[in-house]
């Protein structure tokens, strides 16, 4: 809960019903009667809900809070992150350029597959992904990279998983990447519906 611009944790639900909610704080904490507060909670699969309301009535350390206008949901993150199968090729000026497939990506990092290639944390490299018609590059630095050899039926390829992140952001590539993930995700709900 927020009143007067303090954020207040630790609230408790006691009751709720429709439009009004009872809840329960340190006595400290209590804001008084009439003021405006401001009421969020989780919200699946990410985000929180945020809902304006006013207090009703104090009783000791519980709190009548009455609901005004609509609840809101507000994005925990600042960018949006989807994608999967895409080609990317990593290329760094020691070696071969190396084509893998993205797991994720997000306008400032990937999460991509590659086989039987050298990497490790912190190793710089220039990525380049297919991104529906267009092309996308970017510096970036590996953040992450877990490897693991294929061992059953027999021994097999190596099997390297990277998290980079992208060093220089060039914005107008940002928003092609945002623009190729919001229309996937816009397509795959209307597909569920």
């Amino acid at each position: 809960m927020t009143s007067y611009g303090e954020t207040l944790p630790e609230v408790r639900v006691v009751h709720a019903d429709g439009s009004a909610i009872t809840l329960s704080l340190a006595l400290a904490q209590v804001p008084p009667a009439n003021s405006s507060v401001e009421l969020r909670w989780a919200a699946a699969p990410r985000g929180r809900v945020a809902q304006e309301g006013y207090v009703v009535s104090v009783d000791g350390n519980r709190v009548d809070v009455r609901f005004t206008g609509h609840p809101s949901v507000l994005q925990s993150r600042l960018f949006v992150r989807g994608g999967g199968g895409e080609p990317i090729v990593l290329c760094r000026p020691d070696a071969e350029d190396v084509v893998g497939e993205v797991h994720d990506m997000s306008e400032r990092a990937v999460r991509a597959h590659f086989t039987d290639i050298d990497l490790n944390p912190g190793d710089e490299m220039m990525l380049r992904i297919q991104v529906a018609d267009e092309l996308v590059e970017f510096p970036a630095t590996a953040l992450k990279v877990s490897s693991m050899r294929q061992q059953v039926p027999v021994r097999g390829p190596l099997s390297v998983e990277m998290v980079a992140i992208f060093d220089n952001q060039d914005e107008a590539q940002a928003k092609v990447i945002r623009r190729y993930i919001m229309r996937n995700q816009l397509m795959a709900r209307q597909r569920g519906h």
